[in-house]
């Protein structure tokens, strides 16, 4: 269940605190081929599973940036704030400690690392987000996720 967040007062107040995990999702090969496609990424290691059997994973992986950009999925299932209006601003510090084997589930949990007020009256928020492989001790990747809210 998401937290939820209906005012800035209450963004700013909840710092440190875990906010959740998102649902389980398979990484497929299809949809490592589609973002190949969409990002002209066909290296090898993503699409060929057959040389892949034999690489250094002994299967095909999913892109570090396809990891990260299941971020825009989790967020949401993650945190929802009643608001006017949300502007993703950016990332910063993304790692990719491990690597997301076609086949495996993936998910996001969040944490609020900071919030301050905006000069413009809004609210801007970096929330970490970890993305958890079943089963594996270490996270496919973490990124710390940066957005404003106006309420």
């Amino acid at each position: 269940m998401a937290t939820i967040f209906d005012n800035a007062d209450a963004i700013l107040a909840a710092v440190g605190q875990q906010l959740g995990s998102s649902e389980w999702l398979t990484i497929s090969q299809d949809r490592v081929n589609l973002f190949a496609d969409a990002t002209d990424d066909h290296q090898w290691i993503h699409v060929d599973p057959v040389r892949a059997k034999d690489g250094p994973f002994g299967a095909c992986i999913a892109h570090g940036y396809l990891t990260l950009s299941m971020v825009s999925c989790f967020l949401p299932q993650i945190v929802q704030v009643k608001m006017k209006m949300g502007v993703n601003y950016g990332s910063d510090k993304v790692r990719f400690p491990n690597a997301v084997k076609v086949g495996a589930r993936i998910r996001g949990t969040g944490e609020l690392v900071a919030a301050e007020k905006t000069k413009d009256g809004g609210v801007q928020a970096t929330i970490r987000i970890t993305v958890e492989i079943e089963g594996e001790s270490r996270p496919a990747c973490v990124a710390d996720t940066i957005s404003r809210y106006y309420f």
